[in-house]
């Protein structure tokens, strides 16, 4: 492997902050620590080592930022001491001493959903507790925290009394609240690449136990902090809140900005708080100006979110009084806010027994005032908005809209939908709304659908129609137009495929698979199943993977999105459950001349407006198809689809180009790569058609906001199909669909 480094090292200057051991010995009993050093490396730009009980750690910032991080641990707890930060060689202000950082977690007890288990009886499999403990930590229809008697309120509930599973209604029992509990003894320091990560072993948050881990990066203020954890109970479902606390209330106030993205701020002069105060944040952020500077407060921009149906913002962020000196401030995860339909799809993590969870949140200090900690956090999301990329259009698909029927409820086809306002707010420039006909008014509600998508339309943001479905091809799936196709889900004996409707013109009659692939076909449409493996596609599309109908290329893949069994031990997006698929689905078809199988990018989300948390809650699809075509027209969007001509993004990472050279042994990949948040890997997986190998390039040692033009050769001899992927430091990452080695 050959690449050029881009490691940005600073020179620093080191030196003990004076006053700092006597200021925190003054203000508790310390602790002597003891810190492991011998995984840490002076990089010449991070620095670390124990003074006076306190473990000081140094590095170069954005811009000429300097930082200066002391740990400390006090009555077996680890502390901030201090935190500082100056202009390089200017005078140190501190931003913050002697605070505490708080989790909080909430637990419930995972079930296995009715939905699942429906697709799984109808394929004639046996529900033992082998199938049950596999599938349930997908589940998309639980509520772990929801004690209601009525459960379903018209969704599927879960499944009751199955394989060991408790019945319905929840117990109180089930729920288990704790705060976490420490005793730490010392701390492990390891560098890896660019960064430093400081773990205190001895963290205990509820059923969970594992350690407290502190990571910084060179070039940025960025300061993870995450419980690594794990539990041993069978059927863990949680959410947990992290927030800094005991910060110094003189001089200090707490910033954010409204779902109208409106500023607002609280002076914390009113009365101490006995419970957090909920924020509904604009970007999942929030504030705490002091007496020094400012520190941002925000999670992981996607993987804090399991799955879910909405994008409304339920209060993200928090604050609280803690008395008439100090503070506390951070993030959390709704519980009880969600609007009551949606409560059923409130099905928190998954933590099967053993596995290792990250829960993360990140703080990101500035010297600045409030707006410069809000403009440095926000530029890790570039906004919150799908970045812009020449040549490329930014799609997003299966947005649960119900746009026909909308309309016709409205009683005008030039009614205006929020859902699309909100859509383009976010950067998307091709929207894919998701309807599900009636059969009685099918033919209706496609019209409505076509027509109102194209008088959402223009030059800059297209709506693109598509239907799920039920039936004949298994598991549910997403039927993509090139132009409006009129069909009917019936085909009476001696009824021809194809009769003319009097209003809508060539009208198909499906009546079987083979109907329905000739239809598409003919018509230039393609099939995505939505969310395989889960929800009704459980045992899907394994289940057809040797039918014709999958094994056409018109059946071009499957939908990937994050959620649907969010697992924080994941490393990638949906790495249990879609990215294996995908390369199982190209190892399935590897001797064989068809296409290979892709991913495309989806939500799962319904109704939408504005100040709702698009960007956070769905990826998207990034096509090289250059300018948007007329409204209605959506050939070139099929034929970059068809081709893989794009990418997969959750928005952070962008893939711009990418190319395959040589042969054999003898193979390349060359591919830019853009990120914002600190990139940890990018990646090389192909298959043989039996055999999936993945051939991984630590990137820990290249600056946060940059682009680099990877190098990586491997060893293409015998392989079928290749991809390539990064991924970053908060599990953000972009994906280059398949190619057939043997046609490049």
């Amino acid at each position: 492997m050959s690449f050029m480094k881009c490691t940005v090292v600073l020179a620093v200057t080191f030196s003990t902050p004076a006053g700092l051991t006597a200021l925190v010995q003054a203000a508790n009993p310390v602790s002597p620590l003891v810190c492991d050093l011998t995984s840490y490396t002076p990089t010449g730009g991070i620095t670390a080592r124990v003074s006076d009980d306190v473990l000081l750690v140094q590095w170069p910032g954005a811009g000429n930022e300097q930082l200066r991080l002391g740990l400390s641990i006090v009555d077996g707890t680890p502390t901030i001491a201090e935190l500082a930060i100056r202009l390089e060689g200017r005078t140190w202000a501190t931003i913050a001493t002697d605070v505490g950082i708080e989790f909080k977690i909430t637990e419930g007890l995972r079930r296995i959903s009715n939905q699942q288990l429906s697709p799984l009886r109808n394929l004639g499999v046996e529900l033992t507790q082998e199938v049950i403990d596999r599938y349930k930590w997908d589940v998309f229809w639980d509520a772990p925290l929801d004690l209601r008697t009525e459960v379903s309120r018209g969704n599927p509930p879960p499944a009751s009394g199955v394989a060991g599973q408790p019945g319905l209604p929840r117990s109180p029992d089930e729920i288990r609240r704790a705060d976490a509990v420490y005793d730490a003894e010392g701390c492990v320091v390891t560098t890896d690449g660019a960064r430093l990560e400081v773990a205190f072993p001895g963290m205990r948050l509820g059923s969970f136990s594992g350690e407290l881990v502190l990571t910084v990066y060179e070039g940025t203020n960025l300061i993870r902090v995450e419980a690594v954890a794990s539990t041993d109970l069978p059927s863990v479902a949680y959410k947990y809140d992290v927030g800094l606390t005991g910060l110094d209330l003189e001089g200090s106030r707490i910033a954010w900005r409204d779902v109208a993205n409106e500023e607002h701020s609280y002076s914390l002069r009113g009365p101490a708080n006995s419970d957090h105060v909920v924020l509904r944040a604009a970007n999942r952020l929030v504030v705490a100006e002091t007496s020094g500077g400012a520190i941002a407060a925000f999670p992981p921009p996607h993987t804090f979110f399991w799955a879910r149906e909405i994008e409304i913002n339920v209060g993200n962020n928090w604050y609280r009084k803690d008395d008439e000196s100090s503070f506390s401030f951070g993030i959390r995860q709704g519980e009880q806010e969600v609007v009551e339909r949606y409560l059923a799809n409130w099905s928190l993590y998954s933590a099967p027994p053993g596995s290792e969870q990250h829960m993360a949140g990140y703080f990101y200090p500035t010297l600045g005032d409030a707006s410069e900690a809000f403009d440095g956090a926000l530029a890790f999301t570039n906004g919150d908005v799908y970045r812009p990329l020449p040549g490329y259009q930014v799609m997003g698909s299966h947005y649960h809209t119900n746009l026909g029927r909308q309309l016709i409820a409205s009683g005008s086809m030039d009614t205006r939908l929020s859902d699309f306002e909100a859509l383009r707010a976010a950067g998307i420039t091709i929207a894919g709304p998701v309807d599900r006909p009636r059969d009685a008014t099918q033919l209706e509600e496609l019209h409505w659908l076509f027509e109102g998508a194209r008088r959402h339309s223009d030059d800059t943001f297209i709506v693109m129609p598509e239907l799920e479905n039920t039936n004949l091809l298994g598991g549910h799936w997403d039927l993509l137009f090139s132009h409006p196709v009129y069909y009917v889900d019936e085909r009476a004996p001696g009824t021809p495929l194809v009769t003319e409707h009097p209003e809508y013109g060539r009208m198909y009659n499906i009546g079987s698979a083979q109907d329905l692939m000739t239809m598409i076909e003919a018509e230039d449409m393609l099939v995505y199943m939505p969310h395989p493996r889960t929800k009704g596609s459980t045992g899907f599309p394994d289940a057809v993977a040797d039918t014709p109908h999958f094994r056409s290329d018109r059946y071009r893949g499957v939908g990937w999105r994050w959620g649907m069994g969010s697992d924080l031990s994941e490393v990638r997006l949906s790495d249990f459950r879609v990215i294996p698929l995908l390369d199982d689905m190209n190892n399935w078809i590897a001797d064989t001349s068809l296409r290979p199988k892709y991913l495309l990018a989806i939500t799962e989300t319904y109704a939408k407006a504005p100040g709702d948390d698009i960007y956070a809650n769905g990826p998207v699809s990034y096509l090289r198809i250059g300018e948007l075509p007329e409204p209605g027209e959506y050939a070139p969007i099929i034929d970059a689809l068809m081709d893989g001509n794009y990418f997969v993004t959750s928005g952070e990472v962008l893939i711009p180009s990418h190319r395959y050279d040589g042969v054999g042994a003898n193979t390349t990949l060359t591919a830019e790569v853009q990120w914002t948040f600190p990139l940890d890997f990018v990646e090389v997986v192909y298959g043989d058609g039996e055999t999936t190998t993945t051939q991984v390039v630590s990137t820990k040692d290249l600056p946060p906001f940059g682009s680099h033009t990877f190098t990586i050769p491997f060893d293409a001899t015998g392989q079928a199909w290749v991809r390539f992927a990064a991924w970053d430091s908060a599990g953000n990452g972009a994906m280059t669909m398949p190619i057939r080695l043997s046609e490049r």
